[in-house]
This record gives structure tokens, sequence and C-alpha cells, in this order.
């Protein structure tokens, strides 16, 4: 439970840094000005450590006991399954979201013309929580590891945690674009 707390404790940090951002544009100032860069490093940074968290997942899941129940030849169907959809959903909601707008550039101003409801966002609001929560389950069922299933309920409470944090501030960075193109419509100026 410490660990959930950590990983809670990280995430509500991350949130508070990214408002951080948005508000004074510190990654964009380190990036010469250049949002599209600062965008660009997040993105790197980001995935890079989405990619140690795996190993480090998965390296976490090979120390653990096995149970027998989840070394059944069903369970490794069930497994497969869940990877398929889980990085079916992640990839799918990147290519729709393209690389801005999967890695936070909203946060740097880089907005998406309208919101996107193509598959997967019209499965899910959030794709890639969901497809990542599918895909370590699936794993921990390949490897027939229950500590990997407790981790995966982990997982999802912090994803569902990032949720109240992020939806809400998402939806006000395009609430004010909408108010400042209405503001401009009504002044004759040009829209941004």
């Amino acid at each position: 439970m410490s660990s959930f707390a950590g990983q809670a404790k990280g995430l509500v940090d991350f949130d508070q840094k990214s408002l951080l951002k948005y508000h004074n544009k510190i990654l964009s100032r380190l990036a010469g000005g250049n949002r599209l860069y600062a965008c660009y490093g997040l993105a790197l940074t980001i995935f890079s450590l989405g990619l140690f968290r795996d190993f480090l997942y998965e390296r976490a899941l090979r120390a653990q006991p096995s149970h027998p129940l989840l070394s059944s030849p069903e369970a490794s169907y069930v497994a497969y399954a869940l990877l398929a959809a889980g990085n079916t959903l992640v990839v799918s909601s990147m290519w729709a979201l393209g690389l801005t707008g999967t890695y936070l550039g909203d946060y740097f101003g880089i907005l998406m013309d309208a919101p996107v409801t193509s598959f997967p966002f019209s499965i899910t609001g959030a794709p890639m929580y969901y497809g990542s929560t599918l895909s370590f389950l699936g794993t921990a069922l390949l490897y027939g590891k229950p500590a990997g299933i407790l981790l995966t309920a982990e997982v999802l409470m912090v994803y569902l945690l990032a949720l109240q944090y992020e939806d809400p501030f998402t939806a006000e960075i395009y609430a004010k674009r909408e108010r400042e193109r209405a503001l401009a419509r009504k002044g004759g100026k040009k829209q941004k």
C-alpha cells in the first residue's frame, strides 16, 4: 500500500508541475521559447519513463510466485486478448491525437481543432489509461502472477486519480480558447 501512496503522490506532484508549467511556461522557456520543442522534450521524457516503468513492472513480476490457475492455457488466451485490446486502445489513441495531442500539447497551448470523438474515443474518454491498464493485466496473466493483478489494480486507481485532475484542467483550457474566440468574433478581431 505504501507503493500506491508513493505512486499517487508522484502523480499529484506531476499534475501540480503540469499546472505550474501551464501557468509559468517553464519548459517552453527552457526550450528557447519554442513550445513545440518543449512539448517534444516532454514527450521524450514521458515515453522514456514509460519504458522504464514497463521494465520495472516486468522485473517485479518475474520475481513473484506464479499461481497454477493463472498458468492455464485459458489464462494465456485471456492474457493475449487483453494485451491486444489494451495495445489497440493505446496505439489508436496515439494515432488519433498525434504526438502533441498525446503528450500534453494542450498544456503548451498546442490545441486540437476539435475534440477527437472517433475510435477509440468513441469507446472511452481515456483510452490510453484504460488500454495501459488492460495491457498491465494481460501481462500479469501471461506471467501467471497474482501480484501483477494487484499492481494492475494500483495502476488503475492512480489513473483514475489522474483523471480527476486532468479532465477538468484540459476542459478549462479548451473552454478558455472558446471564450477567446467568442470575444474575438464579437469584437471583430482576428481569431486565434
